[in-house]
């Protein structure tokens, strides 16, 4: 358990960064209780937010991927603190994880070098703030689409699909996102969609807001959160970091993940969602899967694409 702890302690609190950027890095926050027309079209009759630009139906090789290649590399905003998406390795300080991944086979296509990549580490409540600074590029970082962010930022098609669940200590007597969380401590990420759950109603639970979600596994660890409120894929690398914490109850939400881009850069959309089918189709997808998590989410197939 102390090694866990000491584990989520160091990637939580060492800001590290590949190039100096106008960004924060990911260290603990304060704890707090308590039309654009071409791009979102879907924003005023919301169904299917993960419906994305077709890349057969328009250009992918506009003014956002000519400013991407003039430029050298591709700038990503990623996490380096969710172990199994986005981590720093501890044995070579590279990024890694399934995210990642990901980002390589996106640089490789646009630039030819998938090592071509400016790492960016950004807090959740600033994924989309970077993105419309023009900080980053795209982030690529566990990101749910949903009919809100939809109206700020630009999506690719759905890479993988989680849900929000409750992660809690094996002697605790929570059972779920339930009536056992009344009086209870539930730590969540500021600006996450487990936090958009947790303000439509916590079951009585008192809530612990902070900057990116390791942050709440440090908060559990340390008896500060009686659980931890986030999606079950990035639930099941905490449970992996620390063997006295496992998900309890079911997903209560569906959280497709997508890639985030500018609205303005059609064309970069198109590209990603070019890199995505083949992705998937040549079997990239699922061997990223089974190298970083099949052993603790079995059964997963990448999602389909869906057009607008």
């Amino acid at each position: 358990m102390a090694a866990a702890c000491t584990l989520a302690l160091l990637g939580a609190l060492v800001p590290l960064r590949d190039a100096p950027a106008p960004i924060t890095a990911a260290q603990p926050g304060p704890v707090v209780r308590a039309h654009y027309a071409t791009a979102h079209d879907d924003s005023q009759k919301c169904t299917q937010p993960e419906r994305s630009l077709n890349p057969d139906s328009g250009t992918d090789t506009g003014a956002a991927i000519a400013r991407i290649r003039k430029y050298g590399k591709l700038r990503v905003g990623v996490d380096q603190n969710s172990y199994l998406w986005g981590f720093r390795d501890p044995a070579t300080g590279d990024f890694a994880g399934f995210d990642i991944d990901l980002v390589k086979a996106i640089a490789k296509d646009i630039l030819g070098d998938e090592n071509a990549v400016q790492y960016l580490t950004v807090p959740t409540a600033d994924r989309i703030p970077d993105i419309k600074a023009g900080t980053v590029d795209m982030v690529v970082r566990t990101m749910t689409i949903n009919c809100d962010r939809i109206k700020d930022v630009a999506f690719s098609t759905a890479y993988f699909t989680a849900g929000q669940q409750i992660l809690t200590s094996d002697n605790s007597s929570i059972t779920g996102f339930d009536d056992s969380l009344k009086g209870k401590t539930v730590c969540t990420a500021t600006g996450s969609t487990g936090d958009d759950k947790l303000n439509e109603g916590s079951h009585g639970a008192t809530v612990m807001r902070v900057a990116n979600q390791l942050d709440c596994l440090v908060q559990l660890q340390l008896g500060l959160a009686d659980a931890v409120f986030t999606d079950n894929a990035l639930g099941a690398g905490q449970a992996a970091q620390d063997p006295t914490a496992h998900l309890v109850g079911t997903t209560v939400t569906e959280e497709p993940y997508g890639v985030a881009m500018n609205l303005a850069d059609t064309d970069l959309v198109r590209r990603v969602n070019r890199v995505l089918n083949t992705y998937r189709a040549d079997g990239s997808w699922q061997r990223s899967y089974h190298n970083w998590l099949e052993d603790v989410l079995p059964g997963i197939q990448p999602p389909a694409p869906l057009y607008k």
